[in-house]
């Protein structure tokens, strides 16, 4: 057909990480490529009885249209449980509901970027992210990163360059996909940073509650006494991604044009699924699911990690993170992870390519791997199989 499609068009790609999921399809893959969380631990028997309650006492309501900003019950929690206390307290009137984070994330480029704006992020960044601002056509500007996150003397030299730059955009817990967590002060120079400059600060947050050990940071958002900083949150890593529920939490004059994007979007997210979360709130503890979630995770991570010790070349590096879902694997500068990949699927055995992960191309020796979604024993022998592989090249 012979379409004429927008130049946007031309800048979004497949995203790797959808496709390699079609890949666990096949039951003899071993796939350390998506972000998936663990699907036994879904709290199906509840999520079942609070289903059916909406049902049958709610159903006309439940089933209807909706406010844009999503169901009330919803936000009140979000705010008295799932945000962080910080500077100001968040009512409902700061949150806005969306389909998952990513729905925020596009909504964030749509928001902002014109063709040519300057976005900064961190190297690498996620790839979810890098493609939804990618179809808005900005120049990426990347900043790098040690073991305590974004380097802020970097970041302001970048400012200083760029001083019309749009926005900052970091995932300060347990990154995507470098499992790195940024440190409490470079959080605080953040914040002063962007005060400074005027530029506001995307915060997203899927993996902050997923702490496997040591101490729990406090949100940037915790720290922003002017309403610089623009918190995503959802309940897919924490609860069950199924449902698409996130959010978006921000100042209300900010948030009310996120609110007209949804309207022109989506019109709101369903509400049904809203109100059953909402309600399985109401009646269960969700910091109880989290702590069974976080053992699972990290006898996962701890077998990941460990069996990488056993199998992999001791010249490869590594992140040990402390929370998440995934750690990030640094190969000899020549290698390219993209064809080991092909290598690693002739043995069952999936996971990403990190070249994605950087907007502005290059750097092919990364990968990442996730832990949250294979069995114990698949993990052990996934690692195995890749390490054999690597030594080939070691």
């Amino acid at each position: 057909m012979n379409f004429n499609f927008s130049e946007r068009m031309q800048s979004i790609r497949a995203s790797e990480i959808r496709e390699l999921l079609k890949l666990t399809e096949k039951p003899d893959i071993i796939s350390f490529a998506g972000g998936l969380p663990a699907p036994e631990l879904f709290p199906l028997k509840e999520i079942e009885e609070i289903a059916s309650k909406v049902i049958i006492k709610q159903g006309q309501g439940a089933l209807q249209y909706s406010t844009t900003e999503g169901y009330n019950l919803l936000r009140q929690i979000i705010c008295e449980q799932r945000i962080k206390p910080g500077a100001t307290k968040p009512t409902p009137d700061n949150i806005l509901i969306t389909s998952g984070s990513q729905q925020a994330l596009d909504f964030t480029g749509k928001l902002f970027i014109n063709k040519g704006d300057v976005i900064i992020c961190e190297s690498p960044s996620y790839l979810g992210a890098i493609n939804a601002f990618k179809a808005y056509e900005p120049t990426f500007i990347e900043v790098p990163m040690d073991e305590d996150g974004i380097i802020i003397e970097k970041l302001e030299e970048i400012l200083e360059k760029y001083p019309k730059a749009k926005f900052i955009y970091t995932i300060p817990d347990y990154q995507n996909p470098s499992g790195i967590t940024l440190a409490v002060e470079r959080r605080k120079k953040l914040v002063s940073l962007a005060e400074k400059y005027h530029i506001p600060i995307i915060e997203d947050s899927p993996y902050s509650e997923l702490a496997l050990e040591g101490e729990v940071y406090p949100s940037i958002k915790s720290f922003d006494k002017n309403g610089y900083v623009i918190q995503l949150g959802t309940f897919s890593k924490t609860f069950c991604p199924g449902f698409r529920i996130g959010w978006i939490y921000a100042e209300e004059e900010v948030l009310q044009k996120y609110i007209l994007i949804k309207q022109g979007a989506d019109l709101q997210c369903s509400t049904l699924d809203q109100r059953i979360v909402a309600h399985y709130m109401e009646k269960y503890c969700l910091d109880t699911h989290i702590n069974k979630i976080i053992e699972v995770y990290k006898k996962r991570r701890n077998i990941m990690i460990d069996s990488m010790i056993k199998f992999f070349p001791k010249d490869i590096k590594f992140t040990h993170s402390k929370g998440g879902l995934f750690t990030w694997v640094e190969l000899k500068e020549h290698m390219n992870s993209a064809e080991l990949l092909k290598e690693a699927l002739e043995v069952n055995v999936a996971f990403v390519p990190g070249a994605s992960f950087f907007p502005n191309g290059g750097k092919h020796n990364y990968f990442r791997l996730n832990y949250s979604n294979m069995s114990e024993d698949k993990i052990a022998e996934g690692i195995e199989r890749l390490g054999n592989l690597l030594k080939k090249y070691y």
